[in-house]
């Protein structure tokens, strides 16, 4: 089928989050299985800045929410994929991120940049964008994208439209004045937009909730996160309304690029391994220790981070938890960056802890790959993780993922059983409670087995062994596009939406 596949973020062009990473892996891999995909995103600046030999394609015949829009087309890296760059200067050419990060609450008009998106992908989905090509699938991604399934019901006959959710605590929430200038339709399917049944939410617009309500399908990015988001504890106050979708709500668990995650063929780390020579593994942790200017010593059980450094990731459990962890035979690694608050709690700690512990307050794709081939254990203790891609690619490295049993990580992580030397198929270790304790606890059971070497390779194959390719996502996806198309109708005349 055709797809056209709208997104805010795309790897390698622009990346805040693992959105970037999807939007780059499952086109690719529903390519695979025979579909047509195309790909829709902002022009950012810096984004424009790092490409050359880009095409204007298309027509938009009039200027949408009074400005000037144009489309330019380039290819998915590596591939023949297109991708059609929404090319707005008045809303999208500004420095920084595509957000605005200079602020808390981001860019003032964001509700006008993403609401002019919106309607240039309901343009291309519509076949109005002078393409000469349709989709018989619009697949929208978070809230950027959440007026797209409600711009698209204006037509009697239209794509269906699967809205993807990867974090629900983003909501695209704006105020009534930002919802009257965008000029929507008063009514939709027989339901008024400024009502708790469409966009409004206790006074304000939100975008996420356009897309739960109006899509043909919802879905978010492990099945674990599914069932969370259900409760009051996850839900971010939409767990009523993904309730009442009911089937219409499920959840398919991302994939990770097997390919650049590859121990055996990975030009980030020091020495390349496999499960058969995983005494190799061994440099790399060398590596890692003299790159954060540890002393080298590969008896000692060496936890690496790999994380944004904010408060859903659980940091501030690391550091609670730090003076029990630093009484036990281990050292901690951090690489990332976020909130200054936690970046400076780290630093103090480093200086606390010299040669155990060691920060690096950046993000780096060398180093990335660096720790996650060269630390004995990944340590992720994430208040809530709808799927998570750092544990997948620890366990194909033979890193032992340590987690908060939530969303994608319970998904994706066989504990092992407590102080037992029948470790069976376990690929990693599981805290159930989000504390200081059960964290220790856990760590307490890892040391068990790293100090049975015969154990711990058994658990490090055992994560080696695991398949976590983008072609079961592609496959599931696949199935849940299928259930929603209708038997094909005639096309009815364009209308401006402009």
């Amino acid at each position: 089928m055709n797809i056209l596949f709208a997104c805010s973020e795309l790897y390698p062009l622009i990346k805040t989050g693992g959105l970037a990473d999807v939007a780059y892996n499952l086109p690719l891999a529903l390519k695979k299985q025979g579909h047509r995909v195309r790909i829709v995103l902002p022009a950012y600046r810096s984004l424009l800045n790092d490409l050359s030999h880009l095409k204007a394609v298309g027509q938009i015949a009039t200027t949408v929410q009074g400005y000037e829009v144009s489309l330019l087309k380039t290819n998915l890296k590596n591939t023949d994929i297109p991708v059609y760059l929404v090319h707005c200067p008045a809303l999208f050419d500004r420095p920084g991120g595509p957000y605005g990060e200079y602020s808390d609450v981001g860019w003032d008009d964001n509700a006008e940049r993403f609401g002019m998106f919106c309607r240039i992908v309901t343009l291309i989905g519509t076949d109005r964008a002078g393409l000469n090509w349709q989709p018989d699938m619009v697949h929208c991604n978070d809230w950027h994208t959440g007026l797209v399934p409600l711009l698209l019901r204006v037509y009697k006959t239209r794509p269906r439209c699967l809205y993807t959710i990867h974090n629900l605590a983003y909501q695209g929430l704006f105020s009534k004045a930002d919802f009257t200038a965008l000029k929507l339709p008063e009514v939709i399917d027989g339901v008024r937009l400024w009502n708790f049944r469409a966009l409004e939410f206790h006074g304000k617009m939100s975008f996420i909730k356009a897309g739960i309500v109006f899509a043909d399908a919802v879905n978010t990015v492990s099945r674990g996160y599914a069932q969370e988001v259900l409760s009051t504890e996850f839900g971010c106050g939409l767990d009523g309304l993904l309730g009442f979708v009911g089937e219409r709500f499920s959840g398919i668990g991302n994939g990770i690029d097997s390919q650049l995650w590859d121990p055996g063929n990975d030009h980030f780390i020091e020495t390349l391994y496999g499960p058969s020579s995983l005494h190799r593994k061994i440099f790399n942790k060398l590596a890692v220790q003299a790159e954060f200017h540890l002393p080298n010593n590969h008896e000692r059980l060496l936890l690496g981070v790999v994380s944004r450094l904010t408060d859903q990731k659980g940091i501030d459990l690391i550091l609670e938890t730090l003076p029990l962890m630093m009484q036990q035979g281990l050292d901690l690694v951090v690489l990332g960056s976020g909130d200054k608050k936690i970046e400076q709690a780290l630093e103090q700690a480093a200086r606390k802890y010299p040669g155990r512990l060691s920060v690096k307050l950046i993000y780096d794709e060398r180093i990335a790959h660096l720790v996650i081939a060269g630390a004995d254990a990944l340590l992720i203790p994430s208040r809530y993780e709808p799927c998570g891609l750092t544990q997948m690619y620890a366990q194909r490295y033979g890193t032992v993922p340590v987690a908060h049993a939530v969303g994608g990580l319970a998904d994706t992580i066989i504990d092992i059983p407590p102080y037992s030397e029948d470790i069976a198929d376990a690929t990693g270790v599981l805290f159930w409670e989000h504390s200081s304790s059960a964290m220790f606890e856990a760590l307490l059971r890892l040391e068990f087995v790293y100090g049975n070497l015969l154990l711990w390779r058994e658990l490090q194959r055992a994560g080696m062994g695991e398949n976590f390719s983008w072609d079961h996502s592609a496959k599931a996806y696949t199935n849940l596009y299928d259930s929603l198309l209708p038997e094909p109708e005639q096309i009815d005349e364009k209308v401006t939406i402009g």
